[in-house]
């Protein structure tokens, strides 16, 4: 009786922060989240049309993914380098000639915000729907600053809870449509979640509070705070990817890197300093990029000082000894320790 409580509780609060009409929040992972949305729309064998990696189009919507392993025939659609999403004239073209069953969004790397109604009219002119993969873009639709993609026309949400909302480890799967929610049901259980973490279920309704509490404050302070970093980063010399002229309008920004391979050579440059970062493939470049993201940071109340200062310690971090900096990295860390944006600290 009290699992319950806690599950309908958590619901109900994924419900009001997503203005959503059902949500499932018994899934393990994004990774799960994605398999989950597939099972309730496709059935093996059916087509799907799906991002490149190089606009943030996530392993799982491909062949070696959960897309793959449920047996979806997988067909990467191509990418606007300028927006920073599909081209929707060739994604037009492209679900007329395959007839896709889904249609997918994926943000791995989200610098604009995706075109969902134009997307959904492509999907809608051929009976395909639309899933709208928000495994690092939650933060930004909860708060607010992003607009529903349950609104503008996706058919299913999904995510991770530990990344940009900064909940727990584990998935969640938003709907309107009852139809496609009793199937996600169904699927939970009695099918890949007869049994769940509670705990984590129960964590996950504390996170999901917080952004009622301060979700607005947090990811206005998210974005500007990855804005400071790109000009700080930019002032340094180094090349911060700009599709459409501008770095960001989410709580992401990558940058540029100068030769294949150097992506991940990067992010293990940045480690060794401390500096925790990602590489990540990028459209119109020699080369490959490194993500970074502000929500650990704004959480901890890093301000725009001191997101200059870690522009400037990952300068000299790639430019000079990475081990130089450690220390620095730490001293930064230490003098933000507490919280914000929770509503203990209101």
């Amino acid at each position: 009786e009290h699992l319950e409580v806690i599950e309908v509780a958590a619901m109900d609060l994924a419900r009001q922060v997503f203005s959503c009409s059902f949500a499932e929040v018994r899934v393990a992972s994004g990774a799960m989240a994605n398999l989950y949305a597939f099972m309730a729309t496709c059935r093996p064998g059916d087509r799907i049309i799906v991002p490149p990696p190089s606009i943030g189009g996530h392993v799982t919507h491909h062949r070696a993914g959960a897309a793959g392993l449920y047996g979806l025939d997988v067909h990467v659609g191509a990418a606007d380098p300028e927006t920073f999403s599909y081209d929707l004239a060739a994604l037009a073209d492209q679900a007329e000639a395959v007839k896709p069953a889904l249609i997918t969004i994926g943000t791995s790397l989200n610098l604009r915000e995706h075109p969902v109604r134009a997307i959904s009219d492509i999907a809608r002119s051929v009976g395909a729907s639309l899933l709208f993969d928000a495994a690092h873009a939650c933060g930004m639709i909860a708060s607010g600053r992003w607009a529903s993609p349950l609104a503008e026309g996706a058919d299913i949400m999904t995510m991770s809870t530990y990344k940009s909302l900064g909940g727990p480890a584990g998935g969640l799967v938003v709907v309107d449509d009852a139809d496609v929610a009793a199937r996600l049901a169904a699927i939970a259980y009695p099918g890949l979640t007869a049994n769940f973490d509670i705990a984590r279920v129960a964590a996950l309704g504390v996170a999901l509070s917080d952004w009622l509490a301060e979700g607005s404050a947090y990811g206005q302070g998210m974005v500007d705070n990855a804005l400071t970093l790109a000009e700080g980063l930019e002032e340094h010399g180094l090349i911060v990817h700009r599709p459409g002229g501008a770095p960001s309008s989410s709580h992401q920004l990558a940058l540029e890197v100068d030769e294949p391979g150097a992506g991940r050579a990067t992010a293990v440059r940045l480690a060794e300093a401390n500096l925790l970062v990602s590489d990540i493939g990028l459209p119109n470049t020699v080369g490959e990029g490194v993500r970074l993201g502000t929500p650990e940071v704004t959480r901890l109340g890093f301000d725009d000082q001191a997101m200059r200062e870690v522009a400037g310690l990952i300068a000299v971090a790639l430019r000079d000894d990475p081990a130089e900096v450690r220390h620095e990295v730490a001293s930064l860390r230490r003098r933000h320790g507490s919280l914000r944006f929770t509503p203990s600290a209101v």
